[in-house]
């Protein structure tokens, strides 16, 4: 039975709205919710002037007591967005780093001066592995840019194997993995190099990215494989998570964002690793936990993506279902 022209616009307006809700919940909403909850920092000074500092800022800081040379390794492992070094006397420094995350350093740096205003005047800054707005901007960059190519790079395979009717095979999906991987990868080095002539292009760091583009291909082709076209459905929309909640710090971060989306985004992990490579701190924690996030990611994409688990028929008339035919390399 036809549904009547009044049910489809109903159906229709509920679409968009559900769109409109969506797009808020990723991009908007996570950015207007924004404010300092327990953000990490570290103070080195005399212990009374420590404890005075420990109650400053309320429940926006917290705060790690410890010595010059303690407080600048946590700086290092990036696990306080910036330091307060308090000598005896006058003198008064604000340490910060270019290879932790901006939005927190920011904020750490206008509470911990506003701190050290306060009791000394106005301190010194100094900056630990000094970054340039490119290299600021580059590893949110670069891994929303090996998403979303490696989105389109899979989508098209789909399209083309439904234009010519070809069977893919599991050969032509790891060509096109691997493929995706290395022009991606060009893409990202050739923007790095006109951003910033500064930036490193090391081996390091260019596999670290190439790493990042093939494990995105890999899980986007295994989501192909099993939905068809329905995956963009769920691959798309994660594109916006990149700008609006993995550049972000989870103490930035509304609570609900912080559990439901940034917990387990993908582009944090490429985002922070990358973000230490290019800044010269490859013993930072998060490059090994990027590899291993990211190599797990690769792993399981390629184990869904080549599994032969039914005939290349079965999978052929599964995809029919979907309006997609797969391709196959001959």
């Amino acid at each position: 039975m036809t549904r009547p022209a009044g049910a489809l616009a109903l159906v229709a307006a509920l679409a968009g709205a559900l769109v409109a809700v969506v797009l808020g919940f990723l991009t908007f909403g996570a950015q207007a919710t924004v404010a300092p909850d327990g953000v990490p920092v570290a103070v080195a000074a005399p212990p009374e002037i420590a404890q005075r500092l420990a109650a400053h800022g309320g429940g926006q800081l917290a705060w790690t007591v410890a010595t010059p040379a303690e407080a600048r390794q946590l700086l290092e492992d990036k696990k306080v967005y910036g330091v307060l070094e308090l000598a005896p006397g006058p003198a008064a420094t604000v340490v910060t780093s270019g290879a932790v995350n901006p939005a927190g350093t920011q904020v750490a740096q206008q509470a911990l001066t506003g701190a050290a205003t306060a009791l000394a005047g106005p301190p010194k800054q100094e900056v630990l592995h000094p970054a340039g707005l490119a290299g600021r901007v580059a590893p949110l960059a670069a891994s929303a840019l090996a998403w979303i190519g490696a989105l389109v790079a899979g989508l098209a395979l789909t399209q083309l194997a439904k234009r010519t009717g070809r069977t893919v095979g599991a050969g032509a999906r790891f060509l096109q993995v691997i493929g995706a991987g290395v022009l991606i990868t060009a893409v990202v080095a050739g923007f790095f190099a006109l951003w910033d002539a500064s930036l490193p292009l090391t081996a390091d760091v260019l596999g670290f990215v190439f790493l990042a583009a093939t494990a995105f291909a890999a899980l986007q082709a295994g989501l192909l494989r099993l939905l068809g076209l329905r995956a963009m459905a769920v691959l798309a929309p994660l594109y916006l998570v990149a700008p609006a909640v993995a550049g972000q710090v989870p103490e930035l971060l509304n609570p609900a964002y912080r559990a439901l989306l940034w917990s387990w985004t993908p582009f944090r992990f490429s985002t922070e690793g990358l973000r230490s490579l290019l800044q010269g701190v490859p013993g930072a924690p998060d490059v090994t936990t990027a590899l291993w996030v990211l190599g797990t990611l690769l792993a399981a994409g390629l184990l869904v993506t080549l599994w032969p688990g039914r005939s290349a028929r079965q999978e052929t008339e599964a995809h029919l279902a979907n309006g997609v035919v797969e391709v196959g390399v001959h």
